[in-house]
């Protein structure tokens, strides 16, 4: 079994940040924290990574679509694609993710539940990629967003018998299409509601009694409330969008945050893409960032999810980059690294297995040059990367 010890200047646990630590790890797990700054004195495996090293707990996004290939028109991509061809590109998107630092993703939508694929591949192989909860097809209505991903489902009945085939084949988590979105032509406006309160309740409720979160996507502020009021673990965009524009609705806001309902933000960018961002789309961009902000400094449940692979943007290494993007927001840079790391996951589940370092958790580890939670850019200056004990950077 694999046994070492990582010392570093500075360690953020997760929670807070403190001095000089060491890090034991035997297998895949972290055994033992020392915060004192000593080094072992029992011929143990040290890697020294320096007084300028921090060690964090490896990012988890909570909002990825590996199918997605992060270019132009990754619909039309996908659609042109095998299966063996896609699985290839899924792969490399992992392995991206992991080599920034992102140890663990949530996939909120694939075809044919090929992210599970991946995470039968993947088992007992850490170096391959970061740990996948995956949602399999999203649920969507006939001709929906991304029916093309194949989950289209109607009726309560039909809905409930969905949620019963992800949970068999393995899912960690269902996704369901509350509103419209912008990247399926010829489906209701992004705005639109595509389920009602019925039946977002029967879909929550299913996957509840199965002990699986529901994330929900939703643009629309009726599909927002609706979402909310069904008791969805997750609101992934949360853009208050209605058919005049953004605008956020704050007795709603204050509805979520007492209600504790995750926001799932769609951040991290990459910052020369943003450069070539057409004026319309970086409009919305700046009107997102408001409602993003509103929720904020209401006390909402943040956590960050990239929506990596949808555009030049969202390349599948892009979360770390919301670090800062939250900092712009006027988040301090230590709730923007515990927003993806512990609250990312408790949302998603994994709550004292990821997303600390502590005794006991996967030895998921990050290893950054400078201090995160003083400079923003300094989760992007990676030393070093280890997944489950492994070290693939």
């Amino acid at each position: 079994m694999n046994s070492y010890a990582i010392h570093a200047g500075s360690m953020f646990d997760g929670f807070s940040l403190s001095g000089p630590a060491t890090v034991y790890v035997s297998g895949d797990r972290i055994v033992r924290v020392d915060r004192t700054g000593a080094l072992p004195s029992d011929g143990s495996e040290v890697i020294d990574l320096g007084p300028s090293a921090c060690l964090l707990p490896g990012l988890i996004d909570t909002h990825v679509h590996l199918a997605f290939d992060a270019g132009p028109d990754p619909v039309t991509s996908l659609g042109s694609t095998s299966d063996s061809e896609l699985l290839a590109q899924m792969r490399a998107a992992a392995r991206s993710a992991l080599l920034a630092g992102v140890t663990t993703v949530r996939d909120l939508g694939d075809r044919r539940y090929l992210s599970l694929t991946l995470v039968e591949e993947m088992a007992g192989r850490p170096e391959l990629g970061p740990e996948i909860l995956a949602a399999g097809p999203p649920l969507t209505t006939p001709g929906g967003h991304c029916h093309f991903f194949g989950g289209e489902v109607e009726g309560a009945e039909a809905l409930r018998g969905t949620v019963r085939e992800h949970h068999a084949r393995g899912c960690s988590v269902i996704k369901i299409m509350a509103s419209g979105g912008h990247m399926t032509p010829d489906s209701v406006a992004p705005h639109a509601s595509q389920y009602g309160l019925d039946d977002l309740r029967v879909v929550v409720d299913e996957a509840h009694r199965l002990g699986l979160p529901v994330a929900a996507h939703a643009h629309g502020v009726q599909a927002i409330r609706d979402a909310v009021e069904a008791g969805v673990d997750s609101l992934e965009h949360v853009s208050f969008l209605s058919a005049d524009g953004i605008a956020p609705d704050l007795d709603l806001i204050d509805t979520i945050v007492r209600k504790g309902t995750f926001v799932s933000l769609t951040l991290g960018q990459d910052p020369g893409a943003v450069q070539q961002m057409p004026e319309a789309v970086a409009a919305f961009v700046n009107a997102l960032l408001d409602v993003y902000s509103s929720l904020h400094k209401h006390g909402a449940n943040v956590v960050i999810g990239s929506d990596a692979g949808i555009g030049p943007m969202k390349p599948h290494n892009v979360l770390p980059h919301g670090v800062a993007d939250l900092a712009a927001l006027g988040v301090a840079p230590l709730d923007a690294l515990i927003s993806m790391t512990s609250s990312a996951a408790r949302l998603c589940r994994v709550e004292g297995r990821k997303g600390r370092i502590t005794p006991g958790a996967d030895a998921d580890i990050l290893v950054v040059t400078g201090n995160p939670a003083d400079d923003p850019a300094a989760i992007l200056d990676v030393q070093a990367v280890f997944r489950a004990g492994v070290r693939v950077r």
